[in-house]
C-alpha cells in the first residue's frame, strides 16, 4: 500500500477525472492544468502511448511529419508541418515527434511516436497513475464514481480518452472465420499469395500498403468508391495512394465497390461473394488470404448502461458539439473518440478528428468548455482595433494550422459588438457558432469541396441572423490579397457599422 500511495493520483476525490493516457488523453490533461483545473489522470497502460503502443501494425503512421520545414520548428506555423506532435507552450515541448525520426519517411514509424508522447509527458509534466484500470462507472447526484483497479474516483466531471480500439467486424455471414486486421502477419508472411482485404480505409489502406511488394495481389474490397481526388489533400495520402496507384495502373492491385454477402470457407482459403455497387454485378473472388480490416469501436464499458448513447452502430459515443456526451451532462470525450462530434460535414467531408492532427485541437476548446461551463471560468477574450480585423482574420485563413487541419470544423472568430468593441474570441466549432452562439460576430474557416477545392468561408452573425459568403478559391492559397480583405471588410461593416 506504501508503494501505491507514492504514485500519482491514489484514488479519491477531483474535480476531474481523465481516462487514458494516449495523446488525446495526454493533451486534455496539459490543457486542464495550463488552465489551472484540478484533475486525476489514470492509464491502465504503463506508459504513454495509447493505441501507438500497438499499432498501426506496419508500424509507420498515415499522418506525415516534415523535421525540416520552410518554418521554424516548434512554432504554431511548422504545426501545419507536423501532424503527430502534441501541443505545448514551452519550446522544449513543441515538435517531439520530429525529434526522434530517423527521417527515412516523412511518415514516422510507431517507436518515434512512442518516443514524441513520452518525452511530451516528462518534458510538459503530465503525471498519469499508470496501470490503473477503469472497470465501471457509478452515476452520483454531484458527479460519478469511476471504479478502477485501484479504488474509486469521484469526480464531478469525467473525461474518456479510450480511443477507438476495439476490434469490430461487420456483421457479415462468414466474417468469423476471417481474421481481423489486429492479427494480420508480417507483410513477407503473404509472399505470392492472394490477399482479399475487406475494408477500404485507414487499417485497410495500410496493410495492402504493406503487402504491395509481397503479395501476389492485393483487392480490397467495400461498397463505396475510394475517393481519390479528396484522399490526395488529406493527411493520410502517403498511405492511401500507394495501392490505389497499383490500382488504377494495373500493377495487381485492385479497389472494389462491392457489398459482401457472405464469406465461404473453402480448402484453398475463402470465397468472397459479393455484388458490385458503382459497377453492378455478381462477384466471386478466391483468395489464399482474407482480414477483416472492418474498423474499431470506441470501449465504452459500461456507459450506455449509464445512459451515454451511440453513433455509427454503437460503435462511437454520441457527442454534443463540445465533445460531451449527448445524453450524459459531465461526460467528456476526448482523443479520436471524437470523430463522433461530427460537425457540419459539408460537401460529405468530415472532420480529421480521428487523427492526432486534429484532436490535438479539439483538447484544447475541450478544456477551455470545461473550464467555463463546470467551473465559472470565463474563456479570455483580447480585444481587437477596428482596422486589426481584417488583416488579422486573412492571415488565419492562410496560415492558421488548426483551420487547414479542420476544415469546415473549427474557424477563427472575432466578436463584433459595437459597444464592447471587436474581440479575439479564439478558435471555436464552427457548428456550435452557429447553433449556439448569440451576439454579433464573424466566424472564418478553411473548407474544401467534394472536387477537393480549398476556398474560405466567412459566417456573419449580426442582429440575429445569420449569412453565409463563400470566397472563391485561390490557387497558391493565399488569402490575404485585396479581393479577400475587401470581402471580410463588406461583412464587418455590416455588423460594425
Amino acid at each position: 500500500m506504501a508503494e501505491l500511495d507514492e504514485r500519482s493520483f491514489p484514488p479519491g476525490e477531483y474535480p476531474v477525472v481523465v481516462v487514458g493516457s494516449g495523446p488525446g488523453g495526454l493533451q486534455t490533461s496539459y490543457c486542464l492544468r495550463r488552465l489551472g483545473i484540478e484533475h486525476a489522470v489514470v492509464s491502465q497502460d504503463d506508459s504513454p502511448g495509447g493505441m501507438f503502443r500497438k499499432w498501426p501494425i506496419y508500424q509507420r503512421l498515415l499522418s506525415w511529419t516534415k523535421p525540416d520545414a520552410p518554418v521554424e520548428r516548434g512554432t504554431r506555423a511548422y504545426e501545419w508541418y507536423d501532424h503527430n506532435s502534441l501541443l505545448g507552450e514551452q519550446r522544449s515541448e513543441q515538435a517531439l515527434v520530429a525529434e526522434f525520426m530517423d527521417r527515412t519517411w516523412m511518415v514516422p514509424s510507431r517507436p518515434e511516436m512512442e518516443q514524441g508522447l513520452a518525452a511530451f509527458a516528462d518534458r510538459a509534466g503530465v503525471p498519469v497513475r499508470y496501470g490503473c484500470r477503469w472497470e465501471s462507472t457509478r452515476r452520483e447526484k454531484d458527479g460519478f464514481v469511476l471504479v478502477t483497479s485501484d479504488g474509486e474516483y469521484r469526480c464531478k466531471v469525467a473525461v474518456f480518452a479510450i480511443g477507438v480500439t476495439d476490434p469490430l467486424k461487420m456483421p457479415i455471414p462468414g466474417i468469423e472465420d476471417v481474421p481481423h486486421y489486429v492479427e494480420t502477419g508480417k507483410p513477407r508472411d503473404y509472399e505470392g499469395k492472394r490477399v482479399v482485404v475487406i475494408g477500404k480505409r485507414n487499417s485497410g489502406f495500410e496493410i495492402a500498403d504493406g503487402m504491395v511488394p509481397w503479395a501476389k495481389q492485393v483487392l480490397l474490397v467495400s461498397p463505396r468508391p475510394v475517393a481519390a481526388d479528396v484522399l490526395a489533400v488529406s493527411t493520410v495520402r502517403v498511405r492511401y495512394l500507394q495501392p490505389y496507384e497499383d490500382h488504377s495502373w494495373g500493377g495487381g492491385t485492385f479497389a472494389l465497390d462491392a457489398a459482401i454477402e457472405r464469406i465461404d470457407k473453402t480448402p484453398g482459403g475463402y470465397r468472397i461473394v459479393a455484388n458490385g455497387t458503382t459497377h453492378p454485378g455478381a462477384l466471386e473472388i478466391d483468395a489464399e488470404i482474407a482480414i477483416a480490416a472492418t474498423g474499431f469501436c470506441t470501449p465504452l464499458r459500461d456507459l450506455p448502461d449509464l445512459g451515454c448513447s451511440t453513433v455509427k452502430q454503437g460503435t462511437l459515443p454520441a457527442q454534443t458539439h463540445h465533445w460531451e456526451s449527448a445524453s450524459v451532462p459531465g461526460i467528456y470525450f476526448a482523443g479520436n473518440a471524437t470523430q463522433a462530434a461530427a460537425g457540419l460535414r459539408k460537401h460529405g467531408i468530415g472532420s480529421a478528428s480521428g487523427t492526432v492532427s486534429g484532436f490535438r485541437y479539439n483538447a484544447r476548446l475541450l478544456a477551455r468548455r470545461i473550464a467555463e461551463k463546470h467551473f465559472g471560468q470565463p474563456a479570455q477574450r483580447s480585444a481587437l482595433e477596428r482596422d486589426e480585423i481584417v488583416p488579422f482574420l486573412a492571415s488565419e485563413l492562410t496560415r492558421a494550422p488548426e483551420l487547414w487541419t479542420q476544415k469546415s470544423y473549427l474557424a477563427r472568430v472575432v466578436g463584433l459588438d459595437p459597444e464592447a468593441g471587436p474581440t479575439d474570441d479564439g478558435i471555436q466549432p464552427l457548428a456550435a457558432f452557429l447553433d449556439e452562439g448569440e451576439g454579433n460576430a464573424l466566424a472564418v474557416s478553411v473548407e474544401m469541396d467534394d472536387q477537393a477545392r480549398i476556398y474560405p468561408a466567412l459566417y456573419l452573425r449580426a442582429g440575429g441572423e445569420l449569412h453565409e459568403d463563400v470566397c472563391p478559391p485561390h490557387p497558391l492559397h493565399d488569402f490575404q490579397s485585396e479581393s479577400y480583405r475587401a470581402q471580410l471588410e463588406s461583412l464587418v461593416k455590416r455588423a460594425l457599422g
